[in-house]
């Protein structure tokens, strides 16, 4: 249990998606036990237990598509699995655990929102004070800045530079400057991934810009993506409202989006466990096999194919041709 949470707490000091595995119900025989849990982080290694074979394999499978979908379920693995087709159920009827069956919940857990705000306005601090109140992760960038021109960041940038700020898909930036290197903001907001650019300014000023940013390089697509005037119209004027109107949109955006989550392929260097998998898709049953510890291995036409159980061996055997189309190494 103190691993288990080592490892939950680990992950969420680097702001990283993970999913949590509980085995909440099996029958005999299966290896995961009722209360055995697991952490499966991005890269697709299990932190702790909740079964071997096929059973892991699903469930790595199962918590990419949860992190990636931001949706817990509950996985049914066995071969007594008599298929209810519930909302929220995923089930596999597997040969490799001869009458067992075990039934494993799996929870996504998210990074909190992460907000880029540029420029130091009082729409800026307005923004950082509301955004930080609702639990955004909130970086926040200005000129000559200090710890005293905001209300509290959790990162603090004192230049406009983007440079050393990391940013992903699902991260909003918003710049707010409001005249004060409103061209070199934009540039840098453009040159990061995010899912979300919004500038607070008028549509004249925003088209001004437009020229700008066009002669800097970028693609007519970019530039017209970013949002502005900034936030949802709810003919705002104080700069509370403002920041309001703005919130109001990223939660908008965030809650109609699919989930940005890159469910990236195992780095051995970034290894928790020291343990270091290496996947391939069964051909058969579509599940992810550990080649370094599979059921079976058969040599066919030069490639090896690798198996979790006896029944995708022996149906494999049967029709190799059908199968061998959908071998994918990861």
């Amino acid at each position: 249990m103190i691993h288990f949470f080592d490892n939950i707490n680990k992950l969420k000091e680097k702001n990283e998606p993970f999913a949590i595995a509980i085995v909440v119900r099996r029958e005999a025989p299966s290896s995961g036990k009722v209360g055995d849990k697991a952490v499966i982080n991005k890269f697709g290694e299990i932190l702790g237990w909740v079964g071997g074979g096929c059973v892991k394999g699903i469930i790595i499978k199962e918590a990419e598509d949860a992190m990636k979908r931001g949706k817990a379920r509950l996985v049914k693995i066995g071969n007594s699995i008599v298929s209810s087709k519930q909302e929220g159920v995923m089930e596999y009827k597997m040969t490799c655990q001869s009458e067992g069956t075990v039934e494993v919940f799996v929870e996504p857990v998210l990074p909190v929102p992460h907000l880029v705000i540029i420029g130091k306005s009082s729409i800026a601090k307005a923004l950082v004070k509301l955004a930080g109140a609702i639990g955004y992760r909130i970086t926040a960038v200005a000129q000559d800045a200090n710890l005293q021109t905001f209300e509290k960041v959790d990162e603090l940038v004192t230049q406009i530079s983007l440079a050393n700020v990391r940013t992903t898909p699902a991260t909003f930036i918003v710049v707010a400057t409001q005249g004060e290197q409103d061209e070199k903001a934009l540039v840098e907001a453009l040159k990061k991934e995010s899912a979300y650019v919004g500038f607070v300014a008028s549509r004249k000023k925003m088209a001004s810009i437009t020229n700008y940013l066009a002669d800097a390089g970028f693609d007519k697509t970019a530039i017209d993506l970013i949002k502005s005037p900034a936030g949802i119209d709810i003919n705002a004027k104080s700069p509370d409202e403002v920041a309001i109107s703005i919130l109001a949109e990223l939660i908008q955006v965030q809650n109609s989006s699919p989930v940005m989550i890159s469910f990236e392929k195992f780095d051995e260097s970034k290894a928790e466990t020291g343990i270091s998998p290496k996947y391939y898709i069964n051909p058969v049953c579509g599940v992810p096999v550990d080649i370094n510890n599979p059921k079976h291995i058969i040599e066919y036409h030069g490639e090896k194919v690798y198996f979790c159980c006896d029944g995708c061996k022996v149906k494999f055997e049967q029709d190799p041709e059908k199968y061998m189309n959908k071998a994918i190494a990861n």
